[in-house]
C-alpha cells in the first residue's frame, strides 16, 4: 500500500503595487535663447511655434519660456516638414500629431510582445 502525500497549492495574486517616482534633481530646461541658438530659428518664431501647439513651453517664475531638452529636435522636425513636404503650420500639427499617435501604437506593440519582420517607418 502505498501513500502519497498531496500539498496544497495556493495561488495567491497580489495586486500591482504602483511605482512612486521621485526626482532628486529638477528635469532640465532649456531658455527660449538656448534653444534658438540650438535651432538656428528666430526666437520670435520659436514663440510662433509655441502659440501654434507646435512646440511645448512653459513659463518659469519670472515669465520666461522654458522648454524640454527635446524642443530642438521638435523644431527640427518642424522645420524638415515645412520644407521638405512644403506644409502649413496647421498642417504640421496634424501631421505631429498623426506621428506621436504613430509611436505610442508601435510602444504598445512592442510592450505587448507583438514582432514585425519590418522596421518601424517613422
Amino acid at each position: 500500500m502505498s501513500t502519497h502525500a498531496t500539498t496544497a497549492r495556493t495561488d495567491t495574486r497580489y495586486a500591482p503595487v504602483p511605482s512612486v517616482h521621485y526626482d532628486l534633481v529638477p528635469a532640465r530646461r532649456l531658455s527660449l535663447e538656448a534653444v534658438a541658438r540650438r535651432t538656428g530659428l528666430h526666437p520670435e518664431l520659436i514663440r510662433r511655434f509655441v502659440a501654434l501647439g507646435l512646440v511645448d513651453a512653459e513659463r518659469d517664475a519670472a515669465g520666461r519660456l522654458v522648454f524640454a531638452p527635446s524642443a530642438p529636435a521638435v523644431l527640427g522636425r518642424v522645420e524638415r516638414l515645412r520644407a521638405g513636404m512644403c506644409l502649413n503650420y496647421a498642417s504640421i500639427g496634424l501631421v505631429l500629431d498623426l506621428l506621436d499617435r504613430i509611436d505610442r501604437l508601435e510602444a504598445a506593440l512592442r510592450r505587448g510582445g507583438a514582432r514585425s519582420d519590418q522596421p518601424s517607418w517613422t
